[in-house]
């Protein structure tokens, strides 16, 4: 796929099945979250493969997690949050560290770490697979933080799923740039 062609019609899917991405596929991936801008060359991103039982475990967490802020959570509900992480054969958690450093503050960093993950969705979809970058209240859960392993002053920016598109993937809204872009003064 081109490169501007990929940029102007990528999407996001949300129905994911089995597989997931090759080894090869990730690799390709990868290397290019590693290529996101990146104000110092800190490299203040880390990302946790979580598959199989892991996804299980991810869900038990968030049940977990979830049954801390409200412990009257009904089976239905428990049952949710166990099945969150099983929407996708692959999750990625992206980690944004906070190292630091003279001339990069933390903002920085947690922004050069969402471009890695922008660069590899963009890497996902001109190889055919789906992904989809979810947050929502588990992603900034501080049960669910120390249940990943986060050190102080890391930043959860995110869970990328990944895996096969289930459906077809929707055309691209059109833009309209007139209305984000404008000269100033």
């Amino acid at each position: 796929m081109e490169a501007i062609e990929l940029l102007l019609n990528r999407v996001s899917c949300g129905k994911l099945v089995e597989p997931a991405p090759s080894k090869e596929q990730r690799q390709i991936m990868y290397r290019a979250a590693l290529r996101a801008a990146d104000h110092g060359n800190l490299q203040p991103w880390r990302f946790l493969e979580i598959e199989g039982e892991g996804r299980e475990q991810l869900g038990q967490l968030y049940e977990h997690a979830a049954l801390l802020e409200n412990p009257d959570l009904n089976d239905a509900q428990r049952d949710k949050y166990r099945r969150m992480p099983l929407r996708a054969p692959l999750v990625l958690a992206a980690i944004a560290r906070n190292i630091d450093h003279p001339k990069v503050p933390p903002v920085e960093q947690v922004i050069a770490t969402g471009a890695a993950v922008q660069n590899l969705i963009n890497a996902a979809f001109a190889q055919g697979i789906g992904a989809y970058w979810r947050t929502g209240p588990m992603a900034f859960n501080k049960d669910v933080h120390e249940g990943l392993g986060m050190e102080e002053g890391e930043t959860l920016v995110g869970f990328v799923y990944l895996g096969t598109p289930a459906i077809p993937l929707k055309p691209a809204p059109k833009a309209d740039t007139d209305a984000f872009f404008m000269a100033w003064p």
